[in-house]
């Protein structure tokens, strides 16, 4: 069987397809039924508004084949709007401030446990933290923790901050943090026995982090456990590197730390 046009229309009657163009705000264009000659103003639902070279405006509805584009017939149509951009975003989820400087460090100061607690607070706060003013300090433990806040001597004006490992009721840490009692200086932590625990395991493409034997060194441990070289800093890098944001963090460890800003921060 033969297949047939449903357009039963005689070719010498049909029109000629014209170029569909946006009615781009300054396209110089042609009303083809009034000749009126002029750039484009304004473009809103249907219609479109041109300014001649005298200043003159004139509303017409955007009809097919209904303007001429140097001697062309085009149909004009409404330009599309690119979708609006949203903020961009800093590892932390903070809106970003492009082309912000850091500001002058403030007197206070917030100290991180370790140096794997610093470079992780760094990578995730880091943007943040510049544009408050604010350092972070490792320490060496915290053992010795009412000594150095009693050195660092907080008032209201350098508030200080400590993150703290292992931070749950009974723990030698918890006793320790006890033993501050300046209102200038706020203790808080997270549950984990390091802070590499406070990376989601899926962000590794591990199940879960492994239950390392008490009396084991626990980084050692969990290398052993996982399958990989007994290299603790080489380990921490890898885990490093896989955090690309707060997404890849546990809320525990993320609580604490935007405590720990504000603290410092807000008046």
């Amino acid at each position: 069987m033969r297949s047939y046009n449903p357009d039963l229309t005689p070719p010498w009657k049909r029109s000629a397809p014209v170029p569909e163009v946006p009615a781009d705000r300054d396209l110089v264009v042609e009303e083809v039924t009034t000749g009126f000659c002029g750039a484009v103003i304004r473009c809103e639902a249907g219609t479109v508004t041109l300014e001649d070279r005298f200043g003159k405006h004139r509303v017409f509805p955007m009809e097919p084949r209904g303007f001429l584009l140097e001697g062309r017939v085009v149909t004009l149509v409404r330009p599309s709007r690119p979708a609006p951009e949203r903020p961009a975003r800093t590892a932390s989820g903070s809106i970003a401030v492009p082309g912000a400087r850091a500001r002058v460090a403030r007197a206070g100061r917030i100290y991180v446990e370790g140096r794997h607690d610093a470079e992780l607070v760094e990578r995730v706060w880091g943007d943040d933290l510049r544009i408050e003013g604010v350092v972070v300090e490792y320490l060496e433990g915290v053992d010795d923790l009412p000594a150095i806040v009693a050195e660092f001597a907080p008032a209201p004006d350098a508030r200080l901050g400590v993150l703290v490992d292992h931070l749950v009721p009974g723990s030698k840490e918890s006793r320790i943090a006890a033993q501050v009692s300046s209102p200038d200086v706020l203790v808080v932590g997270h549950p984990y026995v390091d802070v590499w625990q406070a990376v989601k395991p899926a962000a590794l493409g591990i199940p879960a982090w492994p239950t390392v034997p008490r009396g084991q060194d626990w980084k050692t441990g969990v290398c052993r456990a996982l399958g990989w070289p007994e290299n603790t800093g080489a380990a921490w890098q890898h885990i490093l590197s896989r955090v690309r944001s707060y997404k890849d963090l546990e809320p525990e460890l993320l609580g604490a730390v935007e405590h720990l800003i504000d603290h410092v921060t807000v008046p």
